[in-house]
């Protein structure tokens, strides 16, 4: 069950859905769902569904609601697109980590207002580039973030500059989970690598899987990296997370 709802953040109004079981009784443990950079469509639809039914109310935002409401990617066409492709990569300039950290706060407050969330701890997921918003998150949020989990993520852990997701992880008090695509031209090894030792030297509790044969992009159905496999055991690992941590 879908509803519509706009959230005040300090850059705008973010556009975002709260999504629950049908028939829900709530109010339900809560989770951030961040798309990949192709932003709102279908296949991520589809995604927050299949997480509420496991009992979770799930708010997912509009990553572009500084430049545009909705569907971002008009249907029939694709982030590879070049008439698609640079308009995303402008819009997903702006989410500095500055950025990202308003939005964070207004999300939570979202969740602290709305009747669908039961109130406490929260879980948080990214695909892509929202990997690094799930660490962030989890990071700036300690006592509210209890897990984060990111699959195909992107750029985790790009330099040792403070500006790395992999440079924030000391604060995170979250279970962590990253499901890796092991072709992945996006993050290789040496950033996995990285990432990894930065997340053990914090003593943060997380596991990282390779996902074999998957390619970036490997849960998105709408894409031609999309691995059924992969995609189902993606699902799998994120409900035992949230299942063990909310």
């Amino acid at each position: 069950m879908f509803r519509a709802i706009d959230i005040p953040a300090a850059d705008g109004t973010i556009d975002a859905y709260i999504v629950t079981p049908d028939n829900a009784a709530g109010p339900l443990p809560a989770v951030v769902l961040f798309s990949d950079i192709g932003g709102l469509r279908p296949c991520y639809h589809e995604k927050a569904q299949q997480i509420a039914d496991n009992g979770y109310a799930v708010l997912m935002p509009n990553l572009y609601y500084r430049d545009a409401a909705g569907r971002v990617v008009p249907e029939g066409t694709s982030f590879r697109d070049p008439d698609v492709r640079p308009t995303l990569l402008d819009y997903a300039a702006r989410l500095t980590p500055e950025a990202q950290a308003r939005d964070f706060r207004a999300l939570l407050s979202c969740l602290d207002s709305e009747a669908e969330f039961a109130h406490g701890e929260v879980g948080v997921v990214g695909y892509c580039m929202t990997g690094a918003f799930a660490l962030r998150m989890a990071a700036q949020h300690p006592d509210r973030v209890a897990a984060a989990a990111g699959f195909h993520s992107a750029r985790l852990a790009p330099d040792d500059g403070p500006d790395s997701p992999a440079q924030v992880v000391n604060a995170i008090e979250a279970r962590v989970y990253f499901g890796h695509a092991d072709q992945d031209a996006l993050l290789p090894p040496e950033q996995i690598a990285r990432l990894d030792e930065a997340l053990a030297r914090a003593g943060v509790h997380f596991t990282t899987e390779l996902y074999k044969g998957a390619a970036h992009g490997f849960t998105a159905k709408d894409a031609p990296s999309y691995d059924a496999a992969a995609d189902a055991l993606h699902h799998k690992r994120l409900a035992m997370l949230l299942e063990e941590t909310l």
